[in-house]
C-alpha cells in the first residue's frame, strides 16, 4: 500500500512524461482509493473469495474425468488358445480368447468396442473437450472485460459446463459423446480465468497473491474428488460419474446468481460508480475507518478511449499496443508449453506401470504442495526466475521418464510427479504474473488468452498419449521438450513483483514509458 500508482490522466507537461506525476495529495487515484477501503482483509472478502474459488473445484473434476471415463479397460484371457497371453494386442485375437475384466459399460473404450480404432478416434472426446475450451476461450473472453462483467460469465460458464457435462450421459455413441465435451470445454473456458481475476480484484495489493492461489487449492481438491469418486464407483457405469460431478456444479452455478458480488474495479472502469460504492462498502472490513464514509468524489479517473462497443476490442488492444503484445505472446508460448505437460502427464498415467487411481491421487497430491509453497513464496519470488526454473526443471523429468531399463522403470512415477509438480507451481506462478501484468480493462481477456495457449497444449496431449499406446511414442519425451523449449521465453518479460496493479492501458502505458525513460537514463 505504500506504492501509488501514476494518475490515470494524462499528463499535460512534457517534463511529466519522464517522471511520474505528484502523489494523489488532493486527487487519488482509483487503485490508491480502492486499497485504502480493502487494502485490510475482512470476513466479508473471505466469504466471497470462498465462495468463488469454489468454481476451480468443478473445473478440475470436468477436466480430468475422461482419465477414467475414457480409460483403457484391463482384459484377460478366457482360453489360451490363438496364442493369448497378457502382451498379446487383442486387436489380432479372435473375441472368444479374451473378456474385459470389469463390464463393458465402466469405460466409452469397452463400451462402443473402440480398443481397435485409431488413436484419433479413442483420443477424439479428450482432444474436443480442449478444442470447445480453445474456442470458448476466444469468443467468450472478452465479455467478462466487456458486456457481462466477472459474476455473470462466471454464472453462465459454471451452468453451461454443468448442464452439458449431464447430457453427457444420454451419449450413444463416440461422436455425440465427443460433441457434447466440446460443448462442456466450451463453457468451461472462462471459469478459472474469471475466479482468479475476480478473486484478486476483491482484495488490496498485500493479498492478491495468496488468494489467487485459494482457487489451486479448490482446484486440487476437485482434482483429488476424482478418484475417490471412480473408486466408489467401480464397477459401475462411466455415466455415473457424471452424474456425481455435473448436479453439484448445477447447484453452485445458482449460489454464484444470487450470493457473489461484481467486481468493483471493473463496475468503476465501466463507469457504474454507485454499484461499486455499494460494494465496496458490503465488503470493506466493519473496523476500517472509512467503511461508512466511503466516497470517490475526488479520485482522479478516466474512462478508456479505444472502447467502441466492440466485445473484441480488448484483444484487439492487446495486438495493436506494442508494449501489450510484447508482454501477451511470450507468456502465451510459456503457458502452451506447461499446458502439455499440465494435461497431458495425468491423462498418460495409464500407460505407466503403475495402479492408475493412486498415480492420479499422487499426482493430485502434488498441486497441494505446490499451492503452499506459492502462497508462503509468492511475495518473495521473482516471476521470471521461478517461471524459467520450474518450466526447465520440469522438462528434465518428464524427459528422464522415457528411460527405459528396470531401475528407471521402478523410478518413473516419481520422476512423473516432479515433472508434474515443477509444471503446477509454474502454472500457478505464471497466471499470478499474468494479471499482474495487464491492467484491468483488459485483464481478464488477458489472463483468457494464456488459458487458452494452456488448454491449446492440452489439445495435442491425448492424442500423443493413445499414439504412446499403439506405436510406442514416448509422449513424455515430446512433452519435456516442449515445456523446457517454451519456459526460455520468460526472459522477455518485465518484473512485477511487489508492484501496483493498473486500471486501464493509457496507465499502464504511462507507467512503461517511465520505466523506459528510467532504464535510458541510467545507461545515459
Amino acid at each position: 500500500m505504500a506504492n501509488s500508482t501514476p494518475l490515470l490522466s494524462q499528463p499535460n507537461s512534457a517534463e511529466s512524461e519522464s517522471t511520474p506525476p505528484p502523489l494523489e495529495k488532493h486527487h487519488p487515484s482509483l487503485d490508491s482509493s480502492i486499497e485504502r477501503y480493502i487494502g485490510d482483509f475482512g470476513w466479508a472478502q473471505f466469504f466471497q473469495i470462498l465462495l468463488v474459488s469454489f468454481a476451480w473445484l468443478f473445473d478440475a473434476q470436468q477436466t480430468f474425468v475422461s482419465v477414467f471415463t475414457d480409460a483403457y479397460p484391463s482384459w484377460h484371457c478366457t482360453t489360451h488358445q490363438h496364442g493369448c497371453n497378457s502382451v498379446s494386442n487383442i486387436c489380432y485375437l479372435p473375441k472368444n480368447s479374451w473378456a474385459w475384466d470389469w463390464p463393458s459399460y465402466t469405460s466409452i473404450i469397452s463400451e462402443w468396442n473402440l480398443q481397435c480404432s485409431s488413436s484419433i478416434i479413442t483420443g477424439l472426446p479428450a482432444s474436443s473437450f480442449f478444442m470447445g475450451c480453445l474456442v470458448g476461450g476466444f469468443v467468450l473472453a472478452t465479455l467478462a472485460d466487456s458486456s457481462l462483467g466477472r459474476k455473470n460469465m462466471l454464472f453462465l460458464s459454471c451452468l453451461t459446463m454443468s448442464l452439458s457435462s449431464l447430457l453427457t450421459v444420454f451419449s450413444t455413441n463416440i461422436w455425440a459423446y465427443s460433441a457434447l465435451k466440446l460443448v462442456c470445454g466450451f463453457g468451461r473456458a472462462t471459469i478459472g480465468t474469471c475466479a482468479l481475476v475476480l478473486t484478486i480484484e476483491l482484495v488490496g495489493k498485500r493479498w492478491r497473491g495468496q488468494v489467487g492461489v485459494i482457487g489451486f487449492f479448490f482446484f486440487t481438491i476437485g482434482f483429488l474428488s476424482l478418484p475417490a469418486i471412480a473408486y466408489w464407483n467401480k464397477g459401475s457405469s462411466w455415466r455415473s460419474l457424471y452424474l456425481w460431478t455435473s448436479i453439484p456444479g448445477i447447484l453452485y452455478s445458482i449460489l454464484v446468481h444470487f450470493f457473489v458480488c461484481e467486481s468493483p474495479r471493473w463496475l468503476f472502469v465501466h463507469g457504474r460508480k454507485e454499484e461499486a460504492v455499494a460494494i465496496l462498502k458490503s465488503i470493506a472490513p466493519p473496523s476500517h475507518s472509512g467503511g461508512s464514509t466511503l466516497s470517490f468524489s475526488g479520485v482522479s479517473f478516466e474512462q478508456e478511449t479505444w472502447h467502441n462497443g466492440n466485445v473484441y476490442s480488448a484483444i484487439t488492444i492487446l495486438v495493436q499496443k506494442k508494449w501489450a503484445f510484447k508482454r501477451l505472446s511470450p507468456v502465451m508460448v510459456i503457458a502452451f508449453g506447461i499446458g502439455m505437460v499440465y494435461y497431458g502427464m495425468p491423462l498418460g498415467l495409464g500407460n505407466l506401470p503403475f495402479n492408475l487411481y493412486l498415480a492420479v491421487t499422487f499426482n493430485a497430491l502434488s498441486e497441494i504442495p505446490s499451492s503452499l509453497f506459492t502462497i508462503l513464496l509468492i511475495g518473495k519470488l521473482n516471476r521470471k526466475f521461478s517461471v524459467l526454473a520450474f518450466t526447465t526443471i520440469s522438462g528434465i523429468f518428464s524427459i528422464m521418464c522415457a528411460l527405459k531399463g528396470k531401475e528407471w522403470t521402478r523410478l518413473q512415477i516419481g520422476l512423473e510427479l516432479v515433472s508434474f509438480f515443477s509444471a503446477c507451481f509454474a502454472f500457478s506462478i505464471l497466471l499470478i504474473f499474468t494479471i499482474e501484468l495487464f491492467p484491468t480493462s483488459v485483464r481478464n481477456s488477458a489472463t483468457s488468452l494464456v488459458r487458452q495457449a494452456l488448454v491449446f497444449g492440452g489439445v495435442f496431449s491425448p492424442m500423443l498419449v493413445a499414439a504412446e499406446r499403439r506405436n510406442g511414442i514416448s509422449s513424455y519425451v515430446v512433452f519435456g521438450l516442449v515445456i523446457g523449449c517454451c519456459g526460455l521465453f520468460a526472459a522477455c518479460l518485465p518484473e512485477t513483483r511487489g508492484k501496483a496493479l493498473c486500471d486501464t492501458m493509457d496507465e499502464e502505458e504511462h507507467r512503461e514509458k517511465v520505466a523506459c525513460n528510467v532504464v535510458g537514463d541510467v545507461f545515459a
